[in-house]
């Protein structure tokens, strides 16, 4: 399954606790569009509405701009596909205080895009503070054996 786009501040900024994967509708440029990795996840998440999945602020460039339709929008929001099942279970979960639907990363699975999206719970600011302070320490013990 190789991987088109990742979200790169969604372990950083959430405590993962569980994940889902879902397909996107999406237009044929916008496939396109994808498969040659031009997609930004950042900044973008994922909510319920209507017994609806839906992806928003994803940014999908055009892929071939002089081509594409002009009334087409980079960041609209996108519907997933999911089970009613899955839907009420992830709508009980999003209710609950500080839980986040946060994208992870968008690959490709039997030539169908797919979007791999967590529950995610938000870090406070000391928590990051002490990621980086054990990242910082392992460095420079690891430069201390290096160096010996």
């Amino acid at each position: 399954m190789p991987t088109l786009a990742t979200n790169p501040r969604a372990k950083y900024d959430y405590h993962i606790l569980e994940t889902h994967e879902a397909g996107m509708v999406l237009a044929g440029h916008e496939v396109k569009a994808i498969k040659t990795g031009h997609l930004s996840l950042k900044g973008s998440y994922v909510t319920i509405k209507n017994e609806e999945a839906w992806l928003i602020n994803a940014q999908i460039p055009p892929y071939q701009p002089k081509n594409t339709p002009a009334d087409y929008q980079p960041s609209r929001t996108r519907k997933l596909l999911l089970n009613k099942r899955e839907i009420k279970k992830l709508i009980g979960q999003s209710k609950q205080k500080g839980l986040t639907l946060v994208p992870l990363r968008v690959y490709t699975k039997k030539g169908k895009i797919k979007l791999a999206f967590a529950l995610g719970l938000g870090k406070r600011k000391a928590d990051k503070r002490e990621k980086i302070i054990k990242r910082e320490v392992k460095r420079k013990i690891d430069r201390a054996l290096r160096g010996k």
